[in-house]
C-alpha cells in the first residue's frame, strides 16, 4: 500500500544537525517496520514522506512509531528542546495521511520534488529544506 503522511511540529526547529537526526531516525524506523520511504522532505516544521507499507500495518500504527521514537530520542540528544517543549510534546496533535490510490505515485513524486530543485540529503530521495 502506498500513502502520503504530513506531520507538523509546534515551532520551527528542524534545522542543522536536528533536522539531519531526524532524518536518520525516520529511516531507523521505516527500516525496522519494512516500510519503503519513495521520497520525503523534512522542512523547518513538518514532515512528508510518501511511503509504501505492507498491508498488515496499519499507518495510525507506522505514524505513532515516527513520532514516538523520533520524539523521545531527539529530546534525550538535543536538551535544548526541552526549554520549548515543555511536558515531551515535540510534534503537533495528529498527522494526515492519503492513499495514492486516486492519483499516480508521480504526481505525488513531483508534488514532493517542488519543494526544491533536486534532493539535497546523502540519505537517498530526501529533501532538506
Amino acid at each position: 500500500m502506498c500513502d502520503s503522511i504530513i506531520y507538523n511540529f509546534y515551532y520551527q526547529v528542524l534545522k542543522g544537525d536536528l533536522q539531519h537526526r531526524c532524518l536518520d531516525l525516520l529511516i531507523q524506523v521505516c527500516d525496522s517496520e519494512n516500510v519503503c520511504i519513495l521520497k520525503g522532505v523534512v522542512s523547518k516544521d513538518h514532515i512528508h514522506i510518501h511511503v509504501e507499507y505492507p498491508p498488515s500495518l496499519s499507518i495510525s500504527i507506522l505514524v505513532k512509531k515516527l513520532k514516538g521514537r523520533s520524539s523521545r530520542l531527539l529530546q534525550q540528544e538535543f536538551p535544548a528542546l526541552g526549554k520549548k517543549y515543555w511536558g515531551r510534546h515535540f510534534w503537533a496533535v495528529g498527522y494526515g495521511a492519503w492513499s495514492t490510490g486516486k492519483i499516480t505515485d508521480e504526481m505525488v513524486q513531483e508534488y514532493l520534488e517542488n519543494h526544491k530543485s533536486k534532493p539535497n540529503s546523502e540519505k537517498g530521495n530526501w529533501i532538506l529544506e
